[in-house]
């Protein structure tokens, strides 16, 4: 990872961050075990890059890491902050560019998270809820509320700091 991280990691980010591994079901009490989950819950063993492994359950898939990223959104995001490892601290800082990238950083960093936010977040997280409430890739989707209340717990004192 570069000597300085692109993203400041606030209590709001972190709680987002949770929020999505929470959705993306790599949340796992908050331990680090989800920087290793590969679609479908298997696990990989080295942080070194990633992965690239395809899984075929009900989908067919290469998503890993805590914010299941696919391959090549993982080269973009690696390539664009210079991320030399898959360690949790780069697929946090990744996590970050992809929010970021969706022009809604800013605007949770200033209001928490939206159903507007989660509905352009959908586009890049597929189990995020749509305005509609679907997923924007037809896959299963949390709720928005249990959504805002898992982010909403997480900004609390005490809140788990994965």
């Amino acid at each position: 990872m570069p000597p300085q991280a692109a993203y400041a990691i606030t209590p709001s980010r972190r709680a987002l961050l949770n929020t999505i591994r929470y959705a993306e079901g790599t949340w796992k009490q908050g331990s680090r075990e989800g920087y290793h989950t590969l679609y479908g819950g298997g696990h990989f063993a080295s942080l070194a890059r990633h992965p690239e492994i395809v899984v075929r359950k009900r989908y067919t898939s290469a998503a890993a890491g805590a914010y299941q990223f696919l391959p090549g959104t993982w080269k973009e995001a690696s390539r664009r902050l210079q991320l030399e490892s898959f360690d949790p601290a780069s697929q946090d800082q990744a996590a970050l560019y992809l929010i970021d990238r969706r022009g809604v950083l800013k605007t949770i960093d200033k209001a928490g998270l939206t159903s507007e936010a989660m509905a352009v977040l959908a586009r890049e997280w597929a189990s995020f809820p749509t305005l509609s409430g679907e997923s924007a890739y037809g896959q299963p989707v949390k709720r928005a509320e249990e959504l805002v209340r898992f982010y909403r717990s997480n900004l609390e004192p005490n809140a788990n700091q994965a």
